[in-house]
């Protein structure tokens, strides 16, 4: 890398509003549970409409993403030891201990958020797990794993219903209900029933 391009280089991976100064691992995890009991053939790939059996697909579902973040702040604070310069207004920034309570108050704040990494932009994502360990080597950084789960949001919809006094009828005074595509299926008939429709 040269020289203009460490100059001009921006840092993109970011968590809600707080951006990491060095991103050491990424570890995305996407995974689809597929069921175990044997699935039935559909008997064409357009089984909704031709009256066939079901999908493959009704047997599978998407588990909710998940995101494990090695991360590091650097660290800043008080200028001096004997003095907080940081009260009066003169720091080196924002000190490891500050920081890892912004990170905490997002965890604790149960607020879906966004997570950009250099693979995928990750929407509706929950805090785990904090992990931080200090050490000789980190005990003026801040060096914490993240992990991540996505909330995956669905949209409940209301419907109105006839009175309680007019449900003596259920099925007539039912509101209506969209329950999927129908596809009527042809009855067996037996070759004597056949030959009487014929001949009436």
């Amino acid at each position: 890398m040269d020289f203009l391009s460490v100059l001009l280089h921006q840092r993109t991976r970011k968590i809600d509003t707080i951006i990491p100064d060095v991103v050491i691992t990424e570890r995305h995890s996407d995974i689809l549970e597929i069921t175990e009991h044997p699935v039935e053939r559909p008997t064409s790939m357009t089984s909704s409409t031709d009256g066939g059996t079901g999908s493959v697909s009704d047997h599978a579902y998407r588990r909710p993403s998940e995101l494990v973040m090695e991360i590091g702040f650097s660290g800043g604070g008080s200028l001096t030891n004997l003095f907080d310069t940081s009260s009066v207004g003169v720091s080196l920034g924002i000190s490891p201990r500050e920081r890892y309570d912004e990170l905490l108050a997002l965890q604790r704040s149960r607020e879906p958020m966004d997570v950009v990494t250099g693979k995928r932009i990750y929407s509706n994502m929950l805090i785990r797990s904090l992990d931080v360990t200090t050490d000789k080597t980190s005990e003026n950084v801040l060096m914490v794993t993240v992990t991540f789960r996505e909330v995956i949001v669905t949209q409940s919809k209301t419907i109105t219903v006839a009175s309680k006094e007019n449900m003596t009828q259920g099925a007539n005074t039912s509101a209506v209900q969209s329950t999927g595509v129908k596809t009527p299926i042809a009855a067996n008939q037996s070759l004597l029933s056949s030959v009487a429709s014929l001949i009436k």
